[in-house]
């Protein structure tokens, strides 16, 4: 029944006629809300799939209200190619779990009590329950990945968890590494984040019968919108407002990551005042802060970083060229302006 309703709101829906109109988030997603709204029924039937004992942290991280870009982009994916059915959902529900499972161990690293807008399950449970309970959610989803009659979901999947996880490795081995540079940077982003994106949009793909040349379109969409998508976050996290952001910020420079602004800033800032970010860097301290804001707003960084952002929103929109019209292009075309409008907002947000 849940399917034939998918199908219906994603057919019925009539493609806009200009791509470029500024939509709203929901205006994005409402052609696919009962898809997503499947996807979030499936995720907290999840929780009965774990032991009694720790059902509680399942369903605390399963039913969390997120915005799910993940299976929106399956989802769109998938109405730019045909139909929605039952299988796009179950690889939409594997493939948040791997993200679920990534930030519960995000919040662990980065000492985050946060996250949208709730204690983290690290600040609630301590770090031992929350990195033991991001392993079984990893496990979890390659089980459901398991269960497609082909293995190569399963494989795709495990591939994918495997470079997420290098990624968020290699981000850790360069903390207050100041040679780093951005093409190592930009390489970080694109396993650690964009790889979950990449995978969103490759599977479901494969999934609606995509031609090879479809499949890489999509592909590559998710890995250039996905890489945009870390930087606006990097840049949330010195330029936003936990009460916009609904998670813990500055955690990033407290933990000595150098993301893009800061990368800039290196460049930018003169011998003695280079000298005076790394010392600050090295021995952080939250009051260093204000001081921080000054220099990057005095070198331009977050305009410098928004134009850097907007080349990879214009790369992922070329992507979808020879895709054919359909609302889900229409909605992926979307996906750029929202972002793109959320970091002109940034910098008038303080």
């Amino acid at each position: 029944m849940l399917a034939a309703e998918i199908k219906v709101a994603t057919a019925g829906a009539p493609a806009r006629a200009n791509p470029e109109a500024a939509l709203s988030w929901k205006q994005l997603v409402e052609p696919v809300e009962p898809f997503l709204d499947a996807v979030h029924q499936r995720l907290v039937k999840q929780v009965d799939e774990f032991d009694l004992g720790i059902r509680p942290h399942a369903e605390y991280i399963l039913n969390g209200q997120g915005k799910h870009l993940r299976p929106s982009l399956v989802a769109l994916s998938a109405s730019c190619l045909g139909d929605l059915h039952d299988a796009h959902i179950t690889v939409a529900v594997i493939i948040e779990m791997v993200h679920l499972a990534t930030l519960v161990h995000d919040d662990v690293m980065d000492e985050a009590r946060i996250r949208r807008g709730r204690p983290t399950l690290a600040s609630s449970c301590g770090n031992e329950i929350a990195v033991l309970f991001g392993d079984c959610l990893f496990a979890q989803a390659l089980k459901l990945a398991a269960g497609f009659p082909t293995p190569e979901i399963c494989r795709a999947v495990a591939a994918a968890t495997n470079t997420v996880c290098t990624g968020e490795i290699l981000q850790t081995q360069n903390r207050r590494n100041f040679q780093f540079s951005r093409g190592e940077y930009f390489r970080v982003l694109e396993m650690k984040t964009a790889e979950l994106f990449a995978l969103s949009c490759d599977l479901s793909a494969l999934l609606s019968g995509a031609t090879t040349k479809q499949r890489e379109s999509l592909r590559q969409f998710g890995l250039t919108f996905g890489t945009a998508y870390q930087i606006f976050d990097d840049c949330v996290d010195l330029f936003g407002t936990e009460a916009a952001a609904g998670k813990s910020l500055g955690t990033d420079l407290a933990k000595g990551k150098l993301t893009l602004p800061i990368l800039l800033l290196l460049e930018r800032a003169s011998e003695a005042e280079r000298n005076r970010i790394e010392e600050s860097i090295r021995q952080w301290h939250p009051p260093a802060l204000a001081e921080m804001e000054r220099l990057l707003h005095h070198h331009g960084t977050l305009p410098s970083t928004t134009d850097i952002i907007h080349g990879y929103l214009a790369r992922a929109r070329l992507t979808l060229l020879d895709l054919p019209e359909s609302v889900g292009r229409t909605s992926l075309l979307g996906l750029g302006h929202y972002l793109a409008r959320q970091i002109t907002a940034l910098g008038t947000g303080r």
